[in-house]
């Protein structure tokens, strides 16, 4: 079981825009049965955790948010009523780990969006891997991939169309 962080990327390394605009990526050609896509990827996780950003994001932008993965949302803010499946939490990210390992039934843990919350991962020896797509794009700005120093040693190296897609370890 490993706890990964899997986004997509600009070339310059944001993940969003200032206004939390994905448009960069969305309109880009990915083949969702190719190498390191969501779908494959999504067969793996048994837990996931965001911040309230990105459950922010997935309310406005999906006409049925989530499903039935377990997740966790950590945040101070108040929200609408979700899925039996979403927590809502503030607590430390070693405690939310927990318990997101006991929900992924031995499954891989996912740490969707939000740089800042995998620094926080990170900073407790809980990131494992780190897997980027990255789009032929640049945005010049906008939420950033890590907004600290990791050091990672690259795996894996392959194509998915428009996307050149990395896996990384996290080197402790």
């Amino acid at each position: 079981m490993a706890t990964i962080y899997y986004t997509g990327c600009t070339l310059d390394g944001f993940i969003a825009t200032d206004d939390h605009s994905l448009d960069w990526l969305t309109s880009r050609d990915i083949d969702m049965d190719g190498p390191m896509a969501y779908p494959g990827f999504r067969e793996r996780i048994g837990a996931c955790v965001m911040g309230a950003t990105t459950w922010q994001w997935i309310l406005d932008h999906d006409d049925d948010p989530w499903g039935p993965l377990p997740t966790w949302v950590m945040t101070h803010r108040t929200f609408p009523e979700a899925p039996d499946s979403v927590r809502f939490d503030r607590d430390d990210v070693r405690r939310v780990h927990a318990a997101m390992t006991e929900a992924a039934d031995g499954k891989d843990l996912w740490i969707v969006g939000g740089g800042e919350l995998v620094g926080q991962f990170h900073d407790a020896g809980l990131l494992d891997e780190v897997w980027l797509q990255y789009a032929p794009v640049t945005i010049g700005g906008g939420a950033p991939v890590l907004p600290r120093h990791v050091e990672l040693r690259l795996e894996e190296v392959t194509r998915n169309r428009d996307f050149a897609c990395l896996r990384h370890t996290v080197v402790r």
